[in-house]
């Protein structure tokens, strides 16, 4: 496996674009994006599981039920949710790019991002199809960066990889960096390959992926009502189709986690005003599902966050949050150490405190990627969960989101 430029773009047959339409009220930031591939390809989603969902994820469930989409069409500024036309909408977008497009309207995947409980007006939509198809190109940067809220960065990565001798490409690109903690994903991935596999397996890979990827990743605690990860496969790198489990399966599926693996600490560490990338890594857990409960609370604690942020070892909170995630454990066996690109110290062993340098300590979590290594007696499991830590900045950006 080799990292390559491209992103969406990196797989044969794929195209990207991104635009101003006049949903967002800065001019300067994209706000419609869409990724196209010139053959049906394979499709793969998973969704939100909040009860509420934006009108989006219904349109796209149903234009994906066999299995294959040709295009994604995202816009960003408007969630399109909790509208009694969203449905309409979403459906008058697909209708638009397919007469444009010349496909199916039912091959399309729809995808919203923004504020909740505004009306999304048709009109900037319908007068930005021209100009984004005729932005289609190999590069997704704009497509990147048309899907973007409150992130501060692009989110994009390719690799190419090997399958029956037949070289192929896999890339995704994301937006996420409020309103992340899934049920599912986090926010909204598009990956994109030209391996050939059926949408059965590639459903398999996915579902099973995001359990270790998106699925570990938490901001702020709150899930979204429009998360979505799709992922298209069209076939054009040429290799026997994929129909079932065995060596090439298990090749895409190292793959698709390399792609999602990064993704998911790219928003961890964008998250809203967050300054430091933090990694709970939680080994000897009884089993994955005590594993990833624990991790996931140390990293959703208020208390750790602020005291990552503060560069303060305060050890203590990490405890705290095993003690109330609800899983039974040998607090007697827990050990806890923190460590950076400055060095690491223990500071808890066996469920109690070690002697350490408070210095050494402030100048390891000072830098801008945090690790915690948690580690019980309980069995062989573990999980590893990303996330960010809590500053003024995300009170700020959330104070007034809307306005």
């Amino acid at each position: 496996m080799k990292q390559v430029d491209g992103g969406v773009c990196a797989a044969k047959g794929y195209t990207a674009a991104g635009v101003y339409c006049g949903i967002r009220k800065n001019k300067s930031k994209k706000d419609l994006a869409l990724i196209y591939s010139e053959v049906k390809a394979a499709c793969a989603c998973v969704y939100t599981q909040n009860l509420v969902q934006g009108a989006p994820i219904a349109v796209t469930k149903a234009n994906v039920a066999d299995g294959y989409a040709s295009a994604i069409i995202c816009n960003s500024g408007n969630a399109n949710t909790c509208n009694a036309n969203g449905v309409e909408i979403a459906t008058q977008m697909c209708d638009l790019l397919g007469q444009a497009l010349k496909i199916p309207a039912a091959d399309i995947v729809v995808a919203s991002t923004g504020v909740i409980g505004k009306t999304l007006d048709i009109e900037p939509i319908a007068s930005g199809i021209a100009p984004l198809i005729a932005a289609l190109g190999d590069d997704s940067n704009a497509a990147a960066e048309a899907i973007l809220t409150t992130d501060l960065m692009k989110k994009e990565i390719a690799f190419s990889f090997t399958l029956g001798g037949k070289t192929c490409h896999i890339g995704g690109i994301a937006k996420g960096s409020g309103m992340i903690q899934p049920n599912m994903a986090t926010m909204l991935g598009f990956i994109t390959s030209d391996a050939n596999i059926s949408p059965a397996m590639l459903q398999q890979a996915l579902s099973a992926d995001t359990l270790d990827s998106f699925n570990m990743v938490s901001v702020d605690g709150d899930t979204s009502t429009n998360d979505m990860v799709t992922i298209l496969a069209n076939g054009m790198a040429g290799n026997a189709e994929i129909t079932s489990t065995g060596a090439d399966y298990e090749a895409f599926c190292a793959a698709l986690s390399a792609v999602t693996q990064y993704l998911s600490r790219t928003i961890a560490a964008d998250g809203e005003g967050a300054t430091k990338l933090i990694i709970c890594k939680l080994t000897g857990a009884a089993d994955k599902a005590a594993a990833v409960k624990l991790s996931k609370s140390v990293i959703n604690s208020p208390l750790v966050k602020c005291a990552m942020f503060g560069a303060d070892a305060n050890w203590g909170r990490v405890l705290c949050a095993l003690g109330y995630a609800g899983v039974p454990t040998d607090v007697s066996k827990v050990g806890v150490s923190f460590s950076s690109l400055a060095g690491s110290l223990t500071v808890c062993q066996n469920g109690m405190g070690v002697d350490f340098s408070e210095a050494h300590a402030k100048t390891v979590l000072s830098e801008k990627e945090i690790t915690i290594d948690i580690t019980l007696g309980d069995g062989e499991a573990s999980a590893t969960a990303y996330g960010c830590d809590l500053t003024y900045d995300y009170v700020k950006i959330n104070g007034d989101y809307r306005t």
